[in-house]
């Protein structure tokens, strides 16, 4: 194995998502990971095409963005690719994690705005290593199901601006 690799491995298990595993799990679960080195440019995944995986994210810069419907005449729409958010791989360990437990479409397009490198987890793999080891399953939903929530709550925040920022708006005309 590549010493890039094995580096991006020991940045990833320093951080959150490997916290709580002990070496053995942790062990475990790289062995149902997959190294991809995916050039800036690069669409990871697409909004709208089905998902079977995750990605633990070692290294880069990705941009996550949201197709968007914009009224651009008196009758007329367009829609247009809008930057949610930068993910930088320093801040945040993983993403795609909703395919996890779900058999539905991507929410968002991902693109790599650097260089990255990624290690890709499929649900098929995710769910037998989470059948024929509880603890650790257990371990992992629990790190995913804590990112899902702080999630929810940024959104939940970012909610309440809009909807402010619209009221102003409107109480303006």
């Amino acid at each position: 194995m590549s010493a890039v690799i094995e580096k991006a491995k020991k940045r990833l298990a320093a951080g959150s998502f490997f916290s709580s595993l002990s070496k053995e799990e942790a062990d475990a679960l790289w062995t149902i990971c997959r190294s991809h080195h995916v050039p800036a440019g690069s669409v990871i995944m697409r909004e709208g095409e089905s998902g079977d995986s995750m990605f633990l994210f070692a290294d880069g810069v990705v941009d996550v963005t949201k197709n968007l419907t914009l009224k651009t005449g008196r009758k007329d729409f367009s829609s247009v690719e809008k930057s949610m958010v930068k993910l930088d791989a320093a801040t945040v360990s993983f993403f795609g994690d909703m395919a996890m437990f779900e058999n539905d479409t991507r929410s968002a397009t991902i693109t790599a705005a650097t260089d990255c490198l990624l290690f890709e987890i499929m649900r098929e793999d995710f769910e037998r290593l989470c059948e024929e080891k509880p603890r650790l399953g257990y371990r992992l939903v629990t790190q995913i199901a804590i990112a899902l929530c702080d999630r929810v709550r940024k959104g939940n925040q970012d909610i309440l601006k809009l909807t402010t920022a619209l009221s102003i708006a409107l109480a303006r005309t």
